[in-house]
């Protein structure tokens, strides 16, 4: 089972994504970022509890607390937001579809794909994910930088086999 049909079978049943695609337009490809996007809200969250912490054992202070409960929120948001962010690639587009309250759909047609490149950072490569740059002609791009694609290597050759009517097996 390549990477495209354990995708496709995932996220065939999620309203989020099938309410953005047109009648004759199937799943491609509907993935969500990869779950390292939430490492500085972790992060955050983890200074806060040492930072409130210390604070609360010097000074005695206990609504420092309340600090620690914005950095929770702050964290619970991200991660709700993740939730509901998804790439999306079908025959016909390319799309983002992302936001908590305000939905925001951002697409290109395939056909004014040029060119996707694929770059991984050292971080990216230790934890798996990798950052999708298109290019298209004469236009201002929306969609220029994608970060935090998941299992990047698979996914780049299954974006650019629908992107650019490959329908060669991987040499893989």
């Amino acid at each position: 089972m390549n990477l495209q049909d354990m995708m496709v079978r995932r996220d065939n049943s999620s309203r989020t994504v099938d309410k953005y695609l047109m009648a004759h337009e199937g799943h491609v490809i509907a993935v969500r970022k990869h779950p390292a996007v939430l490492l500085l809200p972790v992060a955050v969250v983890v200074a806060g509890l040492i930072a409130c912490a210390a604070v609360s054992a010097v000074t005695g202070v206990a609504w420092v607390w309340w600090l620690w409960l914005i950095a929770i929120g702050y964290l619970v948001w991200k991660v709700v937001a993740w939730s509901v962010e998804f790439f999306l690639v079908t025959e016909h587009r390319v799309m983002i579809v992302s936001g908590v309250l305000n939905r925001n759909v951002v697409m290109m047609p395939l056909s004014k794909v040029t060119d996707i490149t694929l770059n991984r950072s050292m971080a990216g490569r230790m934890l798996g994910y990798g950052e999708f740059r298109t290019e298209s002609a004469g236009q201002k791009q929306w969609l220029q930088s994608i970060p935090y694609m998941p299992y990047p290597e698979q996914l780049y050759l299954e974006v650019s086999s629908v992107i650019f009517g490959s329908t060669e097996a991987s040499p893989d």
